[in-house]
């Protein structure tokens, strides 16, 4: 049996936030792109943390009760990214997938986020691999 890594269905475009970036337009870049997640780069490219739809909840539901958005990208991202690298193969990003509650996982490669990675995208490839 063909060992499938990671790289083969990992999303390689995907949007980037920025630390200082508005929770509003962060939530519309997330919502725009269709994606649950996105990383948080810093300065140099380096992952600096992810940030959810869910993280952006809190931020929306103020905003409908107080009319104002408050808050930055920074304020609302996890930290400690859990990821995944490019040498992974299927089974430990469904192994993964099934220990931590995300939907979605970045790959890196030491330093650099080179995609991102969904729990459907794993789950339609062992559908397809049968």
């Amino acid at each position: 049996m063909t060992v499938t890594r990671i790289t083969s269905v990992m999303r390689p475009e995907f949007p980037v936030l920025r630390p200082e970036t508005s929770i509003r337009s962060a939530a519309a870049a997330l919502v725009d792109a269709r994606t649950a997640a996105a990383p948080v780069l810093g300065e140099e490219g380096q992952l600096f943390g992810l940030l959810t739809q869910k993280d952006c909840f809190r931020s929306a539901l103020h905003a409908s009760y107080y009319r104002e958005w408050t808050g930055r990208v920074e304020d609302h991202m996890s930290r400690n990214v859990i990821f995944l690298r490019p040498q992974d193969d299927l089974i430990q990003a469904a192994e993964m997938f099934l220990q931590h509650p995300h939907r979605v996982f970045p790959v890196c490669d030491p330093g650099t986020v080179v995609g991102m990675v969904h729990r459907s995208d794993v789950l339609a490839e062992l559908i397809r691999l049968g």
